[in-house]
């Protein structure tokens, strides 16, 4: 496959979300033509000031574009964007290419791209890791399975919306190496927000302890932010809980299939899941109020716990 290039390329992109509207724009912005579609036709329509067009159907869409990108929020939405009679496949043109940007179970990959082989169209699971500001500043990190020649020949449209990019192996690849590091991501912030739980039920100024927590080496990058954003106050979505809570659930069945124990996942996904069916949309870092919280709670087990830390530290 010819390297993809804005001056001989027209893309295609379904799914105008939290990170399918910056990484879109971004790619306007950088000169590749570009036809959006969203069931929210309005947020398709945003892209209109940047050069975007908008397609009535994903149908159309596919038939008038030779890459389609999708970006969306579950494995079922994916599936029947991909398999339906208007969908993407059923209309896409032989020898067109697909970058799959959603976060899926790593079979959901592998069936898209066997679906896509049988049309003639070569399919990657590119899977993203970074939040909507990132996605905004072309600052994200891209996980690729697939085709190797294919995905080297994507690479203008990855250097235009990420920083790092890697190639992980055959299809499903990408979505698995996304479950990987939404791991860490979790389950760190979940002990990030545990750590400030103890620190403030232990009499340390709230702000301060954010703040200090914020510059030590201990914290990843990725949460750096989140707790500037806790001294605010501040939990609106860059990276919602609910999606993080898909996500531990994708985490959970891939260890269950491959036979992984993961103990820390598992409740850090309890967590998760209390604060999100609370309803209301939240960055998944709220669970830092979650613990905060819980810490002010009377639990009935609390002085069972004190006992067993008062023991565990006689000599």
């Amino acid at each position: 496959m010819n390297a993809i290039t804005w001056e001989k390329n027209k893309l295609g992109f379904i799914g105008v979300g939290y990170m399918g509207r910056p990484i879109a724009q971004r790619l306007l912005e950088s000169g590749f033509k570009l036809t959006a579609y969203d069931r929210n036709r309005g947020k398709a329509e945003e892209l209109v000031r940047y050069g975007g067009t908008v397609a009535e159907s994903v149908a159309g869409l596919s038939s008038s574009c030779n890459v389609v990108l999708s970006c969306l929020p579950s494995d079922e939405t994916v599936l029947n964007v991909y398999k339906e009679q208007d969908g993407v496949f059923a209309n896409a043109h032989r020898g067109s290419l697909v970058i799959d940007l959603s976060t899926v179970y790593p079979e959901t990959s592998q069936e898209l791209s066997r679906l896509g082989s049988e049309r003639g169209v070569e399919v990657l699971d590119v899977t993203i890791s970074g939040s909507t500001p990132a996605a905004e500043r072309g600052l994200l990190t891209l996980f690729g399975g697939g085709d190797k020649a294919c995905f080297e020949a994507a690479e203008p449209i990855f250097r235009a919306i990420a920083q790092k990019y890697f190639y992980l192996g055959p299809s499903g690849s990408g979505a698995t190496m996304k479950l990987v590091a939404n791991t860490l991501l979790g389950i760190g912030m979940q002990a990030i927000a545990e750590a400030v739980a103890l620190g403030e039920k232990a009499g340390l100024d709230r702000n301060r302890l954010l703040d200090v927590l914020s510059q030590t080496a201990v914290v990843a990058p990725a949460h750096m932010g989140k707790l500037q954003r806790a001294m605010k106050s501040d939990y609106s979505p860059q990276f919602p809980l609910r999606l993080m809570n898909k996500d531990f659930g994708l985490i959970l069945n891939l260890a269950a299939a491959v036979g992984a124990r993961m103990p820390a996942a598992g409740a850090a996904f309890e967590i998760n899941a209390r604060q999100s069916d609370e309803g209301a949309e939240q960055d998944f870092s709220a669970v830092i109020l979650r613990m905060e919280k819980e810490a002010h709670l009377d639990f009935t087990g609390e002085g069972r716990i004190r006992k067993i830390a008062n023991k565990g530290g006689q000599s």
